[in-house]
């Protein structure tokens, strides 16, 4: 395992400490910020590894969050209906992506933005099973009370940004990570050297999918109501890119660190600037980009060449 993935880790548990502070209001923001890196670590796996912009993340997110809702109305225990949502995402997700991955660039990025729009109808359409726009009522999953209730949510989703980081580290050291690599640097030289690039981005889609699938049975668990403008919101879509961005792309612990930052500014501008929180956010973000185009992490890496400039 390599140090930075050792670091990966250990920012994750040193986000285990949160309910240590106390209070509705820290649980809250931490099962936020786990919800915000899964997304992140998610989307890296085919946007990052692979180089393919993904905005299918809101359609997959929803997808779990209505699944999860529907299993646990028909009386199934949360963690079966969460793993029947992951397995059954990633199997949707790489049938998808078996198709939609033979498209690239921005046309890629255009039929998977449409995924978002074809689930919203779907969902809308089946009244009976979604309860459509008027949304789905969830029943509570345990009677302990407000705060242990925030406890366990919090604990469930930085459990599956754990399960999460850990299949990163492993898909970035395995050779599955190492055919998204070629693919990322040329993906017609790939298929000419007997790489099944098709197989590698299909795997790739799904595993980006499932953990946000999860998240979304998480998140629907645990608002205990959801609709479909909330949880196929396209911001889900373009969150994930902006904390990539920010952080690093194609670096775990970078895009991880970016979805901690992003949360950050955005809780700090929706608490002074409510009215026009959205434009502040956008101009703050913006300039990040600019003095750092290649993320947080290349801060790391500058330190590492006035280091070795010095010796």
């Amino acid at each position: 395992m390599t140090r930075i993935s050792i670091a990966l880790l250990l920012l994750i548990a040193c986000v285990a400490s949160l309910p240590l502070f106390g209070g509705a209001y820290a649980l809250r923001l931490g099962t936020i910020a786990c919800m915000y890196a899964v997304f992140a670590l998610s989307w890296n796996i085919v946007g990052g590894f692979a180089g393919y912009p993904s905005f299918a993340t809101a359609a997959f997110f929803g997808v779990g969050a209505y699944a999860t809702g529907i299993l646990l109305n028909k009386g199934m225990p949360l963690t079966v209906a969460l793993v029947a949502t992951l397995v059954a995402s990633f199997l949707l997700a790489g049938a998808l992506g078996a198709v939609l991955l033979r498209l690239r660039g921005h046309y890629f990025a255009i039929a998977s933005l449409s995924l978002v729009e074809v689930f919203r109808e779907l969902v809308n359409n089946a009244t009976d099973l979604t309860g459509g726009g008027m949304g789905l009522n969830i029943p509570l999953t345990s009677g302990a009370g407000i705060l242990a209730d925030a406890t366990f949510f919090f604990y469930a989703m930085w459990g599956l940004l754990v399960l999460t980081a850990l299949v990163v580290i492993v898909i970035a050291a395995s050779k599955l990570g190492f055919g998204l690599s070629c693919i990322l640097q040329n993906e017609t030289a790939s298929n000419m050297v007997g790489l099944n690039a098709t197989l590698y981005k299909s795997i790739a889609f799904g595993l980006s999918a499932c953990f946000v699938s999860c998240a979304g049975g998480i998140y629907a668990a645990w608002v205990h109501y959801i609709d479909p403008s909330d949880v196929f919101d396209i911001l889900y879509s373009v969150k994930p890119i902006v904390m990539a961005l920010m952080g690093g792309l194609g670096s775990p612990f970078g895009v991880v660190c970016g979805a901690f930052l992003y949360l950050g500014l955005e809780e700090v501008v929706w608490r002074n600037y409510i009215q026009i929180h959205s434009g502040v956010l956008g101009v703050l973000i913006i300039i990040l980009l600019l003095f750092l185009p290649h993320g947080l992490i290349s801060l790391r890496r500058g330190m590492f060449w006035r280091k070795a400039k010095h010796v």
